[in-house]
């Protein structure tokens, strides 16, 4: 590969995460990931089946096709990196995650909880309809805590391993996972291959976003809620990384929380007190903070990989 060709992919993490910032994602009659949602839904209309391995094949036949084409696009000559720039910009989602927290926090912390109720509900699944200032804070705190990892680390994380294909087959498996991986009577069966895959590709890059978090924050007391707390969570993955986040930035998250009219008894997370609206706007800092040492992780391996 010419010089020329090394820098301009050392630099992309960096282009992508910046134009990220600078763009959000498209519309949403635009977005890819809303074109593949369609593309899925109509592969699960039409090959539906009640079983693994059905579910499997569907999600081949999904995920595959555009992390291929991906791939090749990256490895275009001269055009690659910048074509790479631009699938990783469209894989990653730091704006967007800011934008929907701050939707919350600013009516919160005007004292309007109808209204941050209502925001809220954009980026959650647990009842929202009876939640006062601090169980709002909580929850918007654990989800952009959560969606770090989901919107910016995995798919650094992957985009270092495995360049543009890494990262949007990332994306696209977590997609299927938000489609597909609940234990509703329909995908208990067909969406288990999808939630599995997510669970694996997510394993090194939750723990990993988990060690950002607490190098980004109070380290000591991440340490500590991460190795006592996390165990204890119902999700492998969401559990370190929650434990960790909320230890860093101070914050008492988890407990009891109602998803469809069932509460929910959760562990405990984190040390310190409840959050209020502020709280919202710290967890973003904490997450840009850890997005930072990412960008870097993966200019170092786009470099090696060069």
């Amino acid at each position: 590969m010419p010089m020329s060709s090394v820098s301009a992919t050392v630099l992309v993490p960096a282009l992508a995460y910046l134009l990220d910032r600078l763009l959000g994602e498209p519309p949403l009659r635009w977005h890819p990931l809303v074109w593949f949602g369609r593309w899925a839904g109509a592969l699960e209309r039409r090959l539906y089946r009640d079983s693994i391995r059905r579910g499997g094949l569907v999600w081949m036949l999904a995920v595959l096709p555009p992390t291929l084409l991906a791939g090749g696009l990256g490895a275009l000559p001269g055009f690659g990196p910048w074509l790479g720039a631009g699938l990783l910009m469209l894989a990653l989602g730091a704006r967007s995650l800011d934008e929907h927290a701050q939707a919350v926090a600013v009516p919160l912390a005007a004292g309007e909880l109808p209204a941050a109720r209502q925001q809220l509900a954009r980026i959650v699944s647990r009842d929202t309809a009876t939640l006062d200032e601090t169980g709002i804070a909580r929850a918007a705190v654990e989800s952009v805590l959560e969606n770090g990892n989901d919107a910016i680390c995995g798919a650094l994380f992957w985009y270092a391993l495995a360049g543009p294909a890494g990262a949007v087959g990332y994306r696209l498996a977590n997609t299927l996972d938000a489609m597909w991986g609940y234990r509703t009577a329909r995908h208990e069966r067909f969406g288990k291959v999808a939630a599995r895959i997510d669970d694996a590709l997510n394993w090194l890059p939750a723990r990993l976003c988990a060690a950002s978090y607490a190098l980004a924050g109070d380290a000591r007391t991440a340490w500590h809620c991460w190795r006592t707390q996390a165990r204890h969570w119902d999700s492998p993955n969401a559990g370190p990384v929650m434990a960790a986040g909320a230890g860093a930035l101070g914050l008492a998250l988890g407990g009891p929380a109602s998803y469809g009219g069932h509460l929910e008894t959760r562990p405990a997370l984190g040390a310190g007190r409840a959050p209020r609206a502020a709280g919202i706007g710290r967890a973003c800092a904490l997450v840009r903070r850890a997005s930072g040492l990412w960008v870097l992780l993966a200019m170092l391996s786009s470099g090696l990989r060069g």
